[in-house]
């Protein structure tokens, strides 16, 4: 094949095998991941039939890994995880750190180094965020306090995920591997030294993301999106999670998955969030698809031929080891049976962030190639299984309250109830914001029915257009001949456009300004406040672009304009008025 077109048949081939195997795998009944997967084992190396172009896949992975990324910091609450953090900051550090001892104990039983225990274990800790999702989903869990706990704990698995991909670099030489490119650099310095300037970068990259992303990104965002370009605004919030990615990776030296991160946590404190996840969620989707399919291909079906006993006993320590370990841990905490087996039950998979271990494990000869393939393995068959367990628990659960009602009932309860009630309030903070936002588009619609017939999107691109102003009573708000920069919509108070003879009274719902942009002539006349007014303007600019798109709303104030010319010329043969811009 060309090498013109080996980019094309990649993701092509990628697409169409991910599709038919991922649709077929929804059939029966299990994640579309899997298919996804099997799709890249299906296009491997190590497969008869098409081959496709490792190198590139494997690019396309890393922008799977950074739009993945990017999609869990936009959707990272910290009022949620605060919420749940009683539960999920030890739990989830308690079995990071018990799972990856198992997982040293096991690979030195099989005759390998600290690197690779310490790498294979790691992986084995954490699970997917796609799979769980997906299962709380189905199970309509995801807004319970089970769930709200499940998530939490998987987000703290993984920021200390994100953490390890920071300093494994740092240490592989000390762990038996080698040193990254970046790390290199600081050769022959102590390893405390190189651990400091590591964190080091890492506390500086997160300061200028913490404190200044907050203050350029929404600002940005909100410019972008009063241009009212869809695409501008798209292609922006791409930009800006690439670019951040890429940023960090070249001047800070940390991960472009954390730059990916940080760049969608600094993103979702904007109130244009909602719309960057709607805009960037098919890319995303997409990219990850390539990176499952990528991962896939790195897969060796062998491994079960030749290493059985060891994809077994990987899977014995997810499966059953991670399933009883997450238990334990949530009972000692002391919070309900029901709440451990769900929390259990969810994560006893790997997935997404135990790939990028085992390929960052590989690439500094920590993890040998037969360890990658083994978690490849391990996830595969712990993603295809794990529907089964979280019917297991459920099952378990009802078991439980039928023989021991009072233990089901009462155990935990009074921690469950406290953090019912913190959740409750977290969630109704967010229904007041909610509230709010749809309030603005009422009174929006109510205050100027013009804008009843504007589809919801567009009013959201209204309220970003508009420029708010204020006058007090008294103020000339229009300067008769000057030149016309905008129409006046005035939400309250009043004004009076000053004619000759009696002057015109203009209330809250009216507005004007629009004959001198229509025509583009001067103002033909004063308008003064007569109260404390607060008006929306919309801009020439904005004004000639946003009717522009939407024909029948220019109309229509075309119409208006007209009948008020037509009064203007009735008051001028009544008693000779100047006509009113209005």
């Amino acid at each position: 094949m060309h090498q013109e077109v080996s980019l094309i048949a990649t993701v092509a081939v990628s697409f169409v095998c991910a599709a038919i195997l991922g649709y077929i795998a929804d059939r029966v009944r299990l994640p579309p991941l899997v298919g996804y997967l099997l799709a890249g084992i299906a296009m491997g190396p190590m497969t008869p039939g098409f081959v496709a172009d490792a190198g590139l896949a494997s690019q396309l992975a890393e922008m799977g890994v950074i739009l993945l990324m990017f999609g869990v910091g936009l959707h990272f609450s910290t009022a949620d995880l605060l919420a749940v953090r009683g539960i999920a900051v030890p739990g989830a550090i308690a079995r990071i750190v018990v799972v990856t001892l198992l997982g040293v104990g096991l690979v030195r039983w099989w005759g390998w180094g600290l690197g690779a225990g310490i790498v294979f274990g790691l992986s084995l800790s954490v699970a997917s965020t796609v799979v769980l999702l997906k299962a709380l989903e189905e199970r309509n869990l995801l807004n319970s306090a089970s769930g709200r706990v499940a998530v939490g704990w998987l987000i703290v698995e993984d920021l200390a995920t994100v953490l390890a991909l920071v300093l494994l670099p740092a240490v592989a030489e000390l762990l038996g591997g080698h040193a990254a490119s970046g790390i290199a650099q600081g050769a022959g310095l102590p390893l405390p030294v190189t651990i400091a300037l590591t964190l080091l970068k890492f506390g500086a990259f997160a300061v200028m993301a913490i404190f200044l992303g907050p203050k350029i990104v929404p600002w940005l965002l909100t410019l972008v999106a009063r241009t009212g370009s869809r695409e501008l605004f798209t292609l922006t919030v791409l930009a800006i999670a690439l670019g951040i990615a890429f940023g960090s990776a070249q001047i800070f030296g940390v991960s472009f998955a954390l730059g990916a991160f940080f760049a969608g946590v600094v993103m979702s404190e904007s109130n244009l969030s909602h719309r960057a996840a709607a805009d960037s969620l098919p890319l995303q989707n997409a990219f990850s698809v390539l990176f499952f399919v990528s991962v896939g291909m790195l897969f060796d079906p062998s491994i079960l031929v030749r290493q059985p006993m060891a994809v077994i006993s990987a899977l014995a320590l997810i499966i059953v080891g991670k399933t009883i370990i997450s238990f334990l841990i949530v009972v000692m905490l002391r919070y309900p049976i029901g709440m451990a087996l769900t929390v259990s039950g969810g994560l006893a998979q790997i997935g997404e962030f135990s790939f990028i271990l085992a390929s960052l494990g590989v690439s500094l000869g920590l993890l040998p190639n037969d360890g990658q393939d083994i978690i490849l393995a391990s996830a595969i068959i712990s993603i295809t299984l794990n529907p089964l367990v979280c019917m297991g628990a459920e099952a378990l659960h009802t078991q439980v309250h039928g023989r021991w009602p009072a233990l089901s009932n009462h155990f935990g309860r009074r921690r469950h109830e406290a953090l019912g009630r913190e959740l409750e309030k977290i969630r109704a903070i967010n229904e007041a914001r909610e509230r709010k936002h749809q309030l603005e588009m009422q009174e929006l619609i109510e205050t100027f029915p013009l804008f009843a017939n504007v589809d919801e999107d567009s009013q959201e691109e209204l309220l970003l257009l508009f420029q708010p102003k204020s006058a007090l009573p008294g103020e000339r708000v229009m300067r008769k001949g000057d030149r016309g920069d905008g129409m006046y919509f005035l939400s309250s108070g009043a004004v009076e456009v000053q004619l000759p003879g009696e002057p015109i009274r203009l209330d809250p719902g009216a507005f004007f300004g629009e004959m001198a942009l229509l025509s583009g002539g001067r103002r033909t006349a004063d308008v003064v406040a007569v109260d404390f007014c607060q008006f929306f303007v919309l801009e020439r600019r904005d004004f000639n672009m946003f009717t522009a798109k939407h024909p029948v709303l220019r109309q229509a104030v075309s119409e208006m304009a007209r009948e008020r010319t037509e009064m203007n010329v009735m008051r001028q043969k009544r008693d000779q008025p100047s006509s009113v811009d209005s």
